[in-house]
């Protein structure tokens, strides 16, 4: 199978030259492996059935006999044997030289207690996501943010995704392996990895045995709270309809975590500039699922019931959005972030940088109402900003799912359909 390049290549290959080692994260079917093999000299799977039991007694007993291969070695699956963390910032230390070892883990390791050291100085993280539009080949990437943070005066793209195809883009979701098959199978992946979730991986993340109906239930409920500062009670209210057992806070919120340990959920925190105003801020983080099409599955739903419903539509359009801002962010060095304040102003994204550079985007589905109303909030929000204590945003951005281009209006504001988008 062809190997479709991903931006994190590059952000590995920068982080080899300057650490020791790298841990490549994120969740399972991401192309965390296949992405790790093409960067990698040798190989150690500690998930492979044939050599797994004897993996973990070296491990356990001789573990620098496993990161013995040409570098840079891929060590797959790490957290299998947690002992491993130690002996590779080990090897780093002893060794001096940059790029040994790319450690690849689908979860966080169930038990800490066997890791000594943080590794601070040794690893560098990259977090690995599902497919942008831009690496599935579905975005033209005729438009860069990296190029909208020098502010041109123009841009010109063309659009080829209507409704139907951005629906059907939203529920197969960014997998690397349904990217090359035919519709149908590829709409599958994601109602096998959900099903994976919910019976067999939050439960051996740490442990924990839990019940696959009340998973089911936080799911549903969290993929109808996208994009929402929802807390822990009001996901509890939402299951309790569905759920006949006494249900507490501490164990919905055991249950989210075990989410965010096999990065099933990736929540996005708040953004807190310098306001002219004494407009108090909201602080809650933003719930996400990392993939679009894991709120699809979660909700049982297709490319045809998101036509039929189009409020759902545009909150699992959302999470798309964000996931590819997300995965082009990384390629800048940039996070980002969720704005909201006590006067219900909401900025849907802001793209911020290390050097304190950031974009303002408001996330709309299509419609020149709709459009409209994200330049107006884009525009109250960057009036708000004291510019004498931080910089001016270097670009307000309306980003849509219909509509035939790119282009730039005469008050500077951009609107760009995410099938246009690149990092």
């Amino acid at each position: 199978m062809e190997y479709k390049k991903r931006i994190a290549d590059e952000l590995i290959k920068k982080k080899l030259k300057g650490k020791g080692a790298v841990l490549v994260e994120g969740p399972k079917w991401c192309g965390k492996t296949t992405t790790a093999e093409e960067l990698s000299k040798s190989r150690l799977y500690m998930s492979k059935p044939d050599s797994m039991k004897q993996n973990i007694m070296l491990a356990d007993v001789n573990p620098s006999l496993l990161l013995v291969g040409e570098v840079p070695r891929l060590i797959d699956e790490w957290q299998i044997a947690p002992k491993l963390w130690d002996a590779v910032r080990y090897e780093v230390d002893h060794r001096n030289e940059e790029g040994q070892f790319i450690l690849t883990g689908s979860a966080v390791p169930v038990n800490f207690d066997a890791i000594y050291h943080t590794g601070t100085g040794r690893f560098a993280r990259v977090l690995m996501r599902p497919m942008s539009l831009f690496e599935s080949g579905e975005s033209n990437g005729s438009v860069r943010i990296a190029e909208l943070f020098n502010a041109p005066e123009n841009i010109g793209a063309i659009n080829s995704l209507d409704l139907q195809k951005i629906a059907f883009l939203v529920c197969r979701g960014g997998w690397p392996r349904a990217t090359f098959q035919e519709d149908e199978v590829a709409l599958e992946q994601a109602y096998d990895y959900y099903d994976a979730i919910v019976n067999q991986d939050i439960s051996r993340v740490d442990g924990v045995k839990r019940d696959v109906q009340r998973v089911k239930t936080l799911m549903r409920s969290y993929a109808r709270n996208q994009g929402a500062q929802v807390s822990n009670a009001v996901l509890k209210a939402d299951m309790q309809a569905n759920d006949v057992d006494s249900l507490d806070e501490d164990t919905v919120m055991s249950y989210v975590n075990a989410l965010k340990k096999i990065f099933v959920v990736e929540d996005m925190p708040a953004w807190n500039p310098n306001i002219r105003s004494k407009t108090a801020i909201r602080t809650s983080d933003t719930r996400y699922y990392i993939d679009p099409s894991i709120a699809a599955a979660a909700l049982g739903i297709g490319p045809n019931d998101l036509i039929c419903d189009l409020e759902t539509y545009g909150l699992l359009f959302e999470t798309m959005c964000v996931r590819d801002l997300r995965v082009y962010a990384d390629a800048l060095g940039g996070s980002v972030y969720h704005y909201r304040d006590k006067t219900g102003l909401e900025c849907d994204a802001v793209v911020h940088l290390r050097n304190g550079s950031y974009g303002l985007v408001e996330i709309k589905l299509g419609g020149e109402d709709a459009i409209r109303h994200g330049i107006a909030t884009l525009k109250a929000l960057a009036g708000k900003i004291d510019t004498d204590k931080m910089k001016a945003p270097s670009f307000l951005m309306v980003l849509t799912g219909v509509g035939d281009y790119a282009y730039r209006r005469e008050d500077g504001v951009y609107v760009v359909p995410v099938g246009c988008l690149r990092d």
